[in-house]
């Protein structure tokens, strides 16, 4: 049974609860609101990100504000007898071993016992500092959480806590850089840039946290249960059929054009589809408009294509696309 779309007041009450989070975050943060909306966006749909950045622009201080905003209990400290973080980061290094990200079994000689010790990919918000640091089989090992929001380790399966996001950064320039093979990329929701301040942003970023007491006052505004259920009232929001036949055209325009070595794969459609309606509940619609898809196909897309010339900007590329296609119904 189809459930009906969210009325004005249940739309209305989560907007506010999305704004109060928003502002919390950017109480302590400078980032652009648009892109603020959609890395919410992107958890609300059940998806992970990928920030492609400089060093020092606010990346761990922007994960570490969106996870010590939800009010964490007890309750989501433990999953299945293993200890759960709030908020963890990896720092990659070409050295990193997948059982420093998984966490690894162990044998106390005292009580003849198989402890298992986890890893930081045991937390509800993870950042994955510089991604393209890791070796590919430690790559790997995010593979099976990113798609089924579980690990195996040494033949036992662990189910990883929900919420369960990660923000992995990427540094695009540097020695001993292995690029994300595509499967994985694919994985990836969204890829967007925090970017450089402007001047007089960048003045109050300098004057606030040149302080020791920057963070003084910061506190958790939503729980856990609300961020789930927003993440469920996803699949509410109308999307025109009009709106799915665009996507699906732009999607196989980008398969048949010799600038295009892999194109997007349906997996794309799909990602672009629940984005853009978890972007939607975001600004308080109960459905997709077309601006909404235009505006968040380059970066729900770009990341998982392969040009046959590595000069040519999958973004570019893109937006030539998007204009191309043409537009059915007036939806």
């Amino acid at each position: 049974m189809l459930e009906t779309i969210p009325d004005s007041k249940e739309l209305e009450k989560i907007k506010n609860g999305i704004d109060s989070l928003i502002d919390n975050i950017q109480s302590i943060i400078y980032i652009d609101q648009r892109k603020l909306e959609y890395l919410i966006a992107s958890k609300i749909a059940g998806g992970h990100v990928i920030l492609a950045d400089f060093h020092g622009v606010g990346k761990t201080s922007l994960a570490r504000a969106l996870a010590g905003s939800i009010k964490w209990s007890e309750m989501d400290a433990s999953s299945g007898g293993v200890k759960i973080r709030d908020f963890s980061r990896i720092q990659c290094t070409v050295d990193l071993l997948p059982q420093d990200i998984l966490g690894y079994t162990r044998f106390l000689s005292r009580s003849d016992e198989m402890i298992f010790t986890e890893g930081p990919l045991f937390a509800h918000f993870i950042l994955c500092d510089e991604i393209n640091l890791l070796t590919p089989k430690t790559q790997g090992s995010f593979f099976q959480a990113m798609q089924e929001q579980i690990v195996t380790i040494e033949g036992k399966t662990y189910v990883l806590p929900d919420p369960f996001f990660i923000i992995a950064t990427m540094n695009l320039e540097g020695v001993h850089l292995f690029p994300l093979p595509a499967p994985q990329l694919d994985r990836f929701m969204l890829q967007i840039s925090i970017g450089f301040p402007e001047p007089e942003t960048e003045a109050r970023i300098i004057v606030k946290h040149g302080m020791d007491n920057a963070w003084d006052g910061f506190k958790p505004v939503i729980t856990p249960k609300e961020l789930l259920s927003w993440q469920k009232l996803v699949d509410r929001i109308e999307i025109h059929p009009d709106i799915v036949s665009y996507i699906v055209s732009c999607m196989r325009r980008t398969r048949d054009n010799p600038e295009v070595n892999m194109g997007a794969s349906p997996r794309a459609g799909i990602k672009v589809s629940r984005l853009a309606r978890a972007l939607a509940l975001v600004r308080g619609l109960d459905y997709v408009p077309l601006d909404m898809v235009k505006e968040i196909f380059i970066p729900a897309v770009a990341h998982r294509l392969v040009m046959q010339d590595s000069t040519r900007s999958a973004a570019e590329f893109l937006s030539e696309v998007l204009e191309s296609v043409p537009v059915e119904g007036k939806r």
